[in-house]
């Protein structure tokens, strides 16, 4: 990306997200906003479950505008491309996305975004695994994970922090390290994108559909 380029994360809250964000500023572009998708009630983020409260907070700590759009699976597309022509209307032409190598994902926000007039950015893009994941950890970013598959992880790793050791459990167990298959999803708390860490506690565990999750909310007082 070319420095000033103003542009929008599609923004998950997650550690893939977070990674791309860093890249493209670190390229010297501009972050103007996070686009995050969320069910149809407006209340959870589509991929990672992630409260619109949790979210917000996390926008804040990072210092960037959030927008959030709310849709069923069968309108997902139309309304991430309104969503994202929206931000194309008010100049924003660039988005910023964390897939790693499903080409078909690629595939999809490519032509959603051009559809929308907009050109789609991955800086993560063909990068090993294990590369990016010691990038997670030396760069200093707090990746707490909120969702694991059984029978591939326990349900015990849930608000464990991504480190080194945890790397090599992934490893053991033989997931993708980057959980790029649905082994694991995460929610960012801290790192080089933040003004400030974002507090968190954590509340029930839940089984939906063979993947454990753990309700995060941020800590107050």
């Amino acid at each position: 990306m070319e420095t000033g380029s103003r542009f929008f994360t599609s923004w998950s809250g997650g550690k893939d997200s977070a990674l791309a964000l860093h890249h493209a500023i670190r390229s010297g572009a501009i972050p103007e906003l996070l686009i995050t998708m969320m069910t149809e009630t407006g209340e959870r983020s589509r991929s990672h479950g992630l409260s619109r409260d949790l979210l917000t907070l996390q926008a804040e700590a990072i210092g960037i505008p959030a927008r959030f759009a709310a849709a069923t699976w069968a309108d997902y597309e139309d309304t991430f491309q309104e969503t994202v022509a929206g931000v194309v209307r008010e100049g924003v032409r660039i988005g910023v996305f964390g897939d790693m190598d499903i080409e078909s994902h690629r595939e999809w926000v490519v032509s959603t975004c051009a559809r929308a007039g907009a050109t789609a950015e991955l800086p993560l893009w063909g990068r090993e695994r294990a590369g990016l994941m010691e990038e997670l950890v030396a760069d200093g970013f707090k990746a707490l994970l909120v969702a694991v598959r059984e029978p591939l992880l326990p349900p015990e790793l849930l608000g464990k922090v991504i480190d080194r050791d945890m790397i090599r459990r992934f490893g053991e167990a033989g997931v993708d390290l980057a959980g790029e298959k649905g082994e694991y999803h995460t929610v960012v708390v801290d790192g080089p994108i933040f003004r400030h860490p974002l507090p968190v506690i954590l509340g029930e565990r839940v089984l939906r559909d063979g993947v454990w999750f753990v309700d995060i909310e941020a800590a107050t007082g």
